[in-house]
């Protein structure tokens, strides 16, 4: 009796199953046959607005130092002074470095001597040349004697200056690359002088920005490191060419500040104001159907969708200028196209 009961529990759990089964199959199915071909298309529309852009252009860029120079030797000997070091500020014309000098002072007293002798000279060949004395050939053989001593003078001075080393700009010293006693050549790097008081900043610009900008236009630069402080700079340069990407160098300059001084190689956000467009008809990006070159939009017409092309131009990140194609206040569609063709009834859910 006990087996006849556990197996007749048994069919009745096995039928309760089977009978599940299949309900659910059964909804499974309806839902699948309930049909979604609507009468319609809930759509957005925007109507075709005319109005004068003012956009903005958003870039990152880097700071550079406005004068970088590596102050470097124009004579050889051993470094007697050095007035050089990290951090240090220096004015235009401050003293880095000298050289041992001695044998050039000793070139310049020479000079002198024999420019003396020779300018004697010269002035006693002219009073015998104008007595007759001398020949014309003489007296030029005199004069470019002079000339000569006057020149190896000159020359002898100028490499007695150039054992003083001098900072050609105000500045502050970066990199100190000798030390006092150490014997140098010429043309050897003493030290790397930067001028921050102005700094540059760098940027690369897409073609289709490039040409909305110029010489002089204003910027204002933002830096992460001075949250809610913001700097005014103006664009210096704009390169004629652009890199294989087609992005073109373009650099601002800005003025330091004593108050939140920025530091070379800082990043920096830059926005730029882009000049205000003639007035013309824009519609909506995300009702552009295609590219640009072969555009195309959905118009709303009669309660249906209707496809058509358009010639349109670039405008903005939100609008596209039109140039023919649609008429001021028609309204295109801007949501709901995935599911439209050409024709097809819509109803109008939202019209911004």
């Amino acid at each position: 009796m006990k087996r006849i009961i556990i197996i007749a529990f048994a069919l009745a759990v096995l039928v309760l199953i089977i009978f599940r089964l299949v309900g659910n199959h059964e909804k499974v199915n309806a839902n699948k046959n309930v049909s979604t071909d609507l009468s319609y298309v809930s759509v957005d529309v925007s109507p075709v607005k005319k109005m004068s852009l003012s956009d903005s252009l958003q870039l990152v860029g880097s700071l550079e130092a406005y004068s970088e120079i590596i102050i470097a030797t124009q004579s050889s000997g051993i470094i007697t002074s050095l007035n050089a070091e990290l951090g240090q500020i220096k004015s235009k014309g401050d003293i880095i470095a000298t050289i041992d000098d001695k044998l050039k002072q000793l070139a310049v007293q020479t000079a002198k001597i024999s420019v003396t002798k020779l300018k004697k000279d010269l002035e006693r060949y002219e009073n015998l040349y104008n007595g007759g004395t001398v020949t014309e050939q003489q007296l030029n053989d005199a004069q470019n004697s002079y000339d000569n001593a006057v020149i190896q003078l000159e020359q002898a001075e100028k490499q007695l200056t150039d054992a003083t080393i001098i900072s050609p700009i105000k500045g502050i010293i970066t990199k100190k690359l000798v030390e006092q006693g150490e014997y140098i050549n010429i043309g050897s790097p003493i030290a790397t002088i930067i001028d921050v008081s102005k700094l540059k900043v760098k940027l690369n610009v897409s073609e289709t920005n490039v040409y909305l900008l110029k010489i002089g236009d204003k910027a204002v630069i933002t830096a992460d490191v001075y949250p809610g402080v913001a700097f005014e700079g103006n664009i210096s340069f704009i390169s004629p060419k652009g890199d294989e990407t087609h992005n073109y160098p373009v650099e601002l300059e800005i003025v330091n500040n004593t108050k939140y001084p920025l530091k070379s190689g800082t990043f920096v956000n830059v926005l730029i104001g882009l000049p205000s467009n003639a007035e013309a008809l824009y519609i909506p990006r995300e009702s552009l159907q295609g590219s640009i070159e072969e555009a195309k939009v959905y118009v709303a017409e009669n309660g249906k969708a209707v496809l058509r092309n358009i010639i349109a131009s670039s405008g903005s990140d939100k609008y596209i200028q039109v140039i023919s194609g649609l008429k001021d206040g028609e309204n295109v569609i801007t949501a709901g196209q995935i599911n439209l063709s050409d024709g097809k009834a819509i109803k109008i859910i939202n019209n911004k």
